[in-house]
């Protein structure tokens, strides 16, 4: 398991949950302990500025925690994904699978993003990459943001459900800090 800033200890695995056979990786007693939280933060704000990124968008709502303080930080857009119905405007929707069910994604129509941009999709972790990739895919073919200008970035990457793997097939980068096998 590839941990290289030393949080997984702050990551608390909850079995069977939210239905019998998952194992559900809990990033709530690292956001619960400032200095994992800080160093979390703060790591993903350099790989943020390091990527060059115009826009932050984020995935309901985990990454909302993360991608707050990094637009806060780089003073970049933060842009909204969530689920259908939360938005006040008209939007873009893209359905998806998860490893337990499917759901859809939404971004607003009015939302100020083009082609030229460099986009971090933050997420607290990768699984299936369903949710990752639908956010993606929202942003290619709505706002035709090049595949190799989305970074998908998140904590965790549970890279034995193939979802890290898939995104790279579909062409977008990915960036992750701890690993589960």
């Amino acid at each position: 398991m590839s941990d290289p800033l030393d949080l997984k200890k702050f990551v608390r695995t909850i079995n069977n949950f939210p239905i019998d056979g998952i194992k559900f990786r809990d990033i709530t007693s690292l956001i619960e302990t400032p200095e994992a939280f800080k160093k979390t933060c703060d790591e993903l704000t350099k790989v943020t500025k390091d990527f060059g990124a115009d826009v932050v968008a984020s995935i309901e709502s985990r990454g909302f925690i993360f991608a707050g303080t990094i637009a806060r930080d780089l003073e970049l857009p933060f842009v909204l994904a969530r689920k259908p119905g939360k938005l006040p405007n008209e939007t873009y929707k893209k359905k998806f699978d998860l490893e337990y069910g499917s759901t859809s994604i939404e971004i607003q129509k009015i939302t100020d993003i083009n082609e030229n941009q460099k986009i971090v999709i933050v997420d607290d972790l990768v699984a299936t990459g369903g949710t990752a990739i639908a956010c993606a895919e929202l942003l290619t073919e709505n706002f035709n943001v090049k595949n190799k200008n989305i970074l998908i970035l998140s904590v965790i990457d549970l890279s034995s459900l193939g979802g890290s793997k898939l995104i790279k097939e579909k062409g977008f980068l990915i960036k992750t800090f701890i690993n589960y096998e």
